[in-house]
């Protein structure tokens, strides 16, 4: 083979091992949960961009993901996220893990509903420009009732359904109380709190973003 033909061949194979490895990354991400995956310092999780047969909403199977991800990833510093919402209880369990590494929140798209429980629990809260943090209130379908009726009923000695309404009364308050108290405690002003409670679900309240700053939603770390 001729000198300048076998210089030729080995710039060539240079630049396509080069290229593979910049779009190392990039491939990878591409065959992987597209939800929720790290880049560089920060864990995006995207509920919305999803592949075929992945949730598009936070689900009780995410709290074991986050709690994997941070455990096997070091130097993680903020989380940022962009979802509809979901699971209340996923929501809080997750919350808690954000809080507990002391991670920065970030909003880059929508944070509506249950994500808000999420981003609350940053040290530092921020939201890129042309992003929506979203508010209303929590609701149960009715077949979602029904079945957890059915399922307790036994086991909680709810006799009547006229009992378990009793109970969901009850519970309802004791929910609605824990809610504002988070607020309150992860700074959010008292009286912004209780208008977050204004909206039906299924409609969304979305505050200016002088209003989350005035209201201590988005703030820099204490």
């Amino acid at each position: 083979m001729a000198a300048w033909k076998k210089t030729i061949w080995v710039h060539a194979a240079v630049v396509c091992v080069a290229l593979v490895a910049l779009a190392g990354p990039a491939l990878a991400r591409k065959g992987s949960d597209k939800r929720l995956y790290v880049d560089g310092a920060t864990l995006v999780f995207d509920t919305e961009s999803v592949s075929k047969g992945q949730p598009g909403e936070i689900v009780v199977s995410d709290i074991d993901l986050f709690r994997s991800m941070l455990q096997e990833r070091s130097g993680i510093e903020t989380l940022r996220l962009n979802s509809s919402g979901g699971s209340v209880y996923a929501s809080s369990e997750i919350a808690w893990i954000v809080s507990d590494y002391g991670l920065h929140t970030q909003v880059d798209g929508e944070c509506v509903s249950a994500c808000v429980d999420i981003f609350l629990a940053g040290a530092r809260r921020q939201m890129t420009l042309g992003s929506k943090i979203g508010f209303h209130r929590r609701s149960w379908s009715p077949e979602a009732v029904e079945g957890y009726y059915n399922d307790l009923r036994e086991n909680q000695g709810w006799d009547t359904p006229f009992v378990f309404g009793s109970w969901i009364y009850a519970d309802t308050q004791r929910e609605m109380y824990e809610y504002l108290s988070y607020l309150v405690e992860r700074g959010v002003e008292a009286g912004f709190a209780i208008e977050t409670l204004q909206v039906d679900s299924g409609d969304e309240w979305y505050p200016s973003r002088l209003q989350l700053m005035a209201a201590g939603v988005l703030r820099e770390a204490p």
